[in-house]
């Protein structure tokens, strides 16, 4: 069943797209995917049919004119058929790019726009999605229901914002693993469909972005999920191969001269990774390369991490400067502020904030490695 089920994860955005080309409405259309995937699970495993996908289709189909024949039965009855998707072959083309765009439609705020992405084009089911975010399941499929609710009724047929779609990939990455669905995983193999099939720089940055962070995630934690910061973190265990093959997308994004954020985000992740030890990081480039991403992006979050970065190229007092003018509500800002007072040797202050950091913590995880940082300071 679980291969089944791998099948269906692989139909489900094709199918949709076929509903959605031959102009179904998207949330009905989304809806009667997911009913005709039910009906494959119940009979499939006794007669699988010789070509899968336009089975789907035709019950898709099916189960969409029927949605609207009810829906529409008591407003106009003698227009039913009028909207049931346009008859025509079972394409073989991938729509996935095409769902990616729709499912990020401006209607939609950027958690409906998550979740309605990876129920209609990663084909994850709610109770995937709900166990990837950590929240019960009747919580995000009311979240799925108010973005279907948000698009209903639109004939969305135009390409949606690039940058959107790829601000809605980057917040699914940033999810990483936290149940059965590798969301990390699963960002970088959209994002690698959309690259193929653009030569935008941008997409590519972020493709790289993604590979560049991703080679790290073994060594982020320790085995009793504990974080390692960067500078501590056993770059033996780091995928080369991962590393390897971002910088070569990188470099081909940087050669189009077009620079934007996510090309500066990757380049900094770059120099991050070809330094074999934290006292090898190239300090005084990745500054400059804050300096870029700075003035793309007027960022307070981009502004933070480059004090971060004065600090080791001018010193942790210079670093304390340039945090002093960052919003004291941008998030982790307490944080390194007690990191840049450790560095100048205040370490009474530096302690304070790092506990007033782990008090404001957003995680379990950041708010425990917070205090214990605190916690080393005070026996020290």
């Amino acid at each position: 069943m679980a291969d089944l089920g791998d099948l269906l994860k692989g139909f489900g955005p094709q199918v949709l797209g076929v509903l959605v080309r031959r102009g179904g409405d998207f949330a009905a259309a989304e809806d009667a995917v997911q009913e005709a995937m039910i009906e494959a699970l119940r009979h499939w495993p006794q007669a699988m049919p010789d070509d899968p996908k336009a089975w789907l289709v035709t019950v898709a189909s099916r189960k969409y004119v029927d949605a609207q024949r009810s829906e529409l039965a008591r407003r106009r009855r003698e227009l039913l058929d009028g909207d049931r998707p346009a008859p025509g072959p079972t394409e073989q083309v991938d729509d996935t790019l095409l769902l990616l765009f729709l499912a990020c439609a401006p209607a939609l705020t950027p958690p409906s726009a998550v979740a309605l992405t990876l129920r209609a084009v990663g084909g994850l089911t709610t109770r995937q999605i709900a166990s990837a975010y950590l929240v019960p399941e009747a919580t995000m499929a009311q979240r799925i229901s108010r973005a279907k609710a948000s698009i209903r009724g639109r004939r969305l047929t135009e390409p949606g914002d690039l940058g959107a779609v790829l601000k809605v990939l980057y917040l699914i990455f940033n999810e990483g693993y936290g149940g059965e669905v590798d969301l990390a995983a699963e960002a970088i193999r959209l994002t690698r469909q959309l690259a193929a099939a653009s030569d935008e720089p941008e997409v590519a940055g972020l493709l790289a972005l993604m590979l560049l962070h991703h080679a790290r995630r073994a060594s982020r934690r320790t085995g009793e999920g504990q974080l390692v910061p960067l500078a501590a973190q056993d770059r033996s265990r780091w995928d080369t191969g991962l590393i390897a093959e971002g910088v070569e997308v990188l470099q081909s994004a940087l050669a189009r001269d077009r620079l934007g954020e996510y090309q500066a985000q990757a380049a900094i992740a770059a120099l991050h990774a070809d330094a074999s030890s934290a006292e090898e990081t190239d300090w005084p480039q990745i500054l400059e390369w804050y300096d870029e991403l700075n003035r793309i992006t007027d960022s307070p979050v981009v502004a933070l991490n480059r004090a971060v970065a004065v600090g080791e190229v001018d010193g942790p007092l210079a670093g304390l400067r340039a945090v002093a003018e960052v919003p004291a509500d941008v998030p982790r800002q307490t944080a390194v502020r007690a990191y840049l007072h450790e560095r100048a040797g205040d370490l009474a202050r530096a302690r304070s904030l790092y506990a007033e950091a782990a008090r404001a913590a957003s995680s379990a995880a950041e708010r425990e490695h917070l205090t214990r940082q605190a916690a080393r300071l005070h026996s020290s």
